[in-house]
């Protein structure tokens, strides 16, 4: 079990009787899920781990971005007052703005809610959720398309999928009002990147304020670098102390109570389960 300890077909070649693998985060970059299940081993992540430190980050970061707040306190680090910025002709308040959400987990949902406050209408796309789980939790659902065309910010939370990379592409940016800012605090992936370093250079939206990058750290020849209208961050949104110091008990309570014989809640791979290999291994450590 660890936090970004590689799992590989060769580490599990190295530890044939390996039958459990614990991330302690929701990412799973760095284990071979597929093999895993091949080979009959269980995967455990956490997730929602650090739902509320992203989800903080997130409105801090949309906040940061609108109001030039990095880019202000940057000019007086180097001994400028700076008053004028980009988008110094439409700075925004948050209050009535259209909030769109795409993605609507654990990181999701807290966005919302601690938007709440700030009363703005939340649009959200996500066909895994539950419609009226969000019109509960104040949101309403809307198509891609007419998230991206009616938000004035737009904020990803999606899961990373073999099907869904790149889902953010030229035409939806295309999609977005000039005054709307994009807000990436989940995955560089979701994204295709030129085509959004293009509408920034092109000045086709306000800003964006991103934490996830392609290649970390960032690509030094990256054109993000040579904008005034992009708030960059090392992707540090999930990294707090709460969310590091609870993750690894939340993960060691999970496989705890899956060996106790209950429900586990953060299964990756249950196909596993049916397994005969694996059954019989269970029945092992009951005798």
């Amino acid at each position: 079990m660890g936090l970004f300890v590689p799992v590989s077909s060769k580490v599990m070649d190295a530890m044939p009787e390996l039958r459990l693998v614990g991330v302690s985060r929701a990412g799973l970059e760095n284990v071979n899920v597929a093999e895993a299940t091949k080979r009959g081993i269980l995967v455990f992540n956490v997730m929602g781990r650090n739902a509320h430190a992203v989800s903080d980050f997130t409105v801090g970061m949309m906040l940061a971005e609108c109001r030039n707040i990095a880019r202000a306190h940057h000019a007086i680090k180097t001994g400028n007052w700076r008053k004028t910025f980009v988008n110094s002709d439409s700075i925004p308040e948050l209050g009535g703005k259209v909030i769109g959400l795409v993605g609507f987990g654990n990181i999701g949902s807290l966005v919302a809610k601690k938007l709440s406050g700030f009363e703005v209408t939340v649009l959200v796309y996500d066909p895994y959720a539950n419609p009226e789980d969000i019109k509960a939790a104040g949101g309403e659902p809307a198509g891609l398309e007419e998230l991206f065309s009616t938000s004035d910010f737009v904020s990803i939370h999606a899961r990373l999928t073999d099907a869904n990379k790149k889902m953010i592409n030229a035409h939806l940016l295309g999609l977005m009002k000039p005054t709307a800012y994009f807000i990436n605090t989940g995955r560089a992936g979701l994204v295709d990147q030129d085509a959004l370093a293009a509408a920034l250079q092109e000045k086709r939206i306000m800003g964006a304020a991103l934490d996830v990058f392609t290649t970390e750290p960032i690509d030094p020849n990256s054109p993000f670098l040579t904008l005034d209208n992009v708030t960059l961050t090392t992707h540090l949104a999930g990294t707090t102390s709460d969310a590091l110091n609870n993750s690894p008990f939340l993960l060691a309570a999970d496989v705890a109570r899956f060996l106790g014989g209950e429900k586990a809640r953060y299964i990756v791979n249950p196909e596993v389960l049916e397994q005969a290999d694996f059954k019989a291994w269970l029945q092992t450590l009951k005798a």
